[in-house]
């Protein structure tokens, strides 16, 4: 079964891969081989309608009132259609997480999780440390596993185990579809039934036209279909400027070698030093600490100090449409993260708490004696009272480029 999720990834990230200026076809067929132990191979046309389905179907949620879509809206690049933190769920529906939802657009090239990243860039000596993997912590390892978590989570969609997603499936409306897909028999055993629908979730969620079509301004510009305007080109510039922006460093801007368009993240995994949001239900108790890579919710890696804090890089692609920002939700505009960047360190005082002593305790989410773990790159950096690395108005140049990241443009 893990072959085949492998295979048809490839599939669809080569039609993405080889022909970028146009919005790439899925495969119509799926191979035999995909899963041997079904009664009815589906095609690829028909998981996707039933992915779909599912991922609008409240009924797969233990309070019967959240779906997929609930936290992962379309309209909204596939990130939650409103200015919650976290998103609420669990068993009464109402159970707030502790981690904001992030979209769910352009993860076709996530890879697997690995301490030890080579990129395949021509130059494979640079070891970029952790990187890959879905979820904020990179835990899940693949696209259906990370379908899995929110089913299982009990923030989320609140099941117990497999076995209660699959009971849901068998009495809910979606029964006859999921039956005419797979086959009479596919609730005949549990594990074949979920195994086939983390397959239908993933297949949809791999939809090119939907999840990434390459269809923003920035993705004309690189078409040579339109231009950018004054204020958006010096954005651009700031924007890959590595005394300036430097946000192309962790955020790639230029087209791949093998002519692929920009997802704009290398996947990394990286520390910010973000400040604590006090309005997380699980932040007021003082010992509680998110540390992103060494838990709470990933376990394997508990013991590396040197990766706490560590969050992965987002695709700042439709990144315009976000309510909330970071994996704490502790931002609630664009123009409020570019500063932080700009003035963490310069300006500290307005980013983080004061201590009892009136000194400000930078870095406030995470325990003492991480500081070292902080991300110091430039835009950050600099002393307190200092020049930031961008200025007000090159903080709303880059605001602007950043807007060209929206899908949907029609040039």
């Amino acid at each position: 079964m893990k072959t085949i999720y492998i295979v048809l990834a490839a599939a669809l990230l080569a039609a993405c891969q080889k022909q970028p200026p146009a919005a790439p076809a899925a495969p119509a067929t799926v191979p035999a081989a995909y899963a041997p132990s079904l009664k009815r191979q589906p095609g690829v046309a028909e998981l996707t309608a039933l992915g779909r389905a599912m991922f609008h179907e409240p009924s797969l949620s233990a309070s019967g009132r959240l779906s997929c879509a609930s936290c992962h809206s379309p309209e909204h690049a596939y990130s939650p259609p409103n200015r919650l933190a976290v998103q609420l769920g669990g068993g009464d529906g109402a159970t707030p997480g502790t981690r904001a939802a992030p979209s769910l657009k352009y993860l076709q090239t996530v890879p697997p999780f690995t301490e030890h990243y080579h990129d395949d860039d021509g130059d494979d000596s640079v070891d970029a440390g952790p990187t890959g993997g879905y979820n904020w912590d990179g835990r899940a390892r693949s696209a259906h596993e990370q379908a899995r978590g929110p089913l299982l989570s009990a923030r989320e969609m609140g099941n117990r185990d497999d076995a209660a997603v699959v009971a849901r499936l068998r009495v809910g409306p979606l029964a006859p579809q999921f039956r005419t897909t797979f086959g009479d028999d596919i609730f005949d055993h549990d594990d074949a039934a979920m195994r086939a629908a983390l397959m239908a979730l993933e297949v949809f969620q791999e939809s090119p036209a939907e999840f990434y079509p390459y269809t923003s301004k920035y993705d004309a510009y690189l078409r040579k279909q339109t231009t950018l305007t004054p204020q958006e080109a010096r954005g651009l510039a700031l924007f890959n400027d590595e005394g300036k922006g430097n946000c192309a460093s962790c955020h790639i801007s230029r087209i791949a070698q093998g002519g692929g368009f920009p997802q704009f993240t290398d996947y990394g995994l990286i520390n910010l030093g973000v400040p604590r949001n006090g309005k997380l239900a699980v932040n007021a108790d003082p010992q509680y600490f998110d540390l992103g890579l060494c838990g709470p919710d990933r376990s394997d890696l508990r013991e590396h100090r040197e990766y706490c804090g560590r969050f992965r890089t987002p695709s700042l692609r439709n990144v315009a449409l976000r309510q909330v920002y970071f994996h704490n939700g502790s931002f609630d505009s664009l123009e409020q993260v570019v500063r932080f960047y700009a003035q963490r360190d310069t300006a500290p005082q307005k980013w983080y708490p004061r201590g009892a002593g009136g000194s400000v305790r930078k870095f406030d989410d995470q325990p003492a004696g991480l500081d070292g773990n902080v991300n110091m790159e430039a835009p950050f950096g600099g002393r307190p009272g200092g020049r930031p690395a961008l200025n007000e108005r090159e903080i709303a140049d880059v605001v602007a480029f950043l807007k060209t990241l929206t899908d949907g443009y029609k040039p």
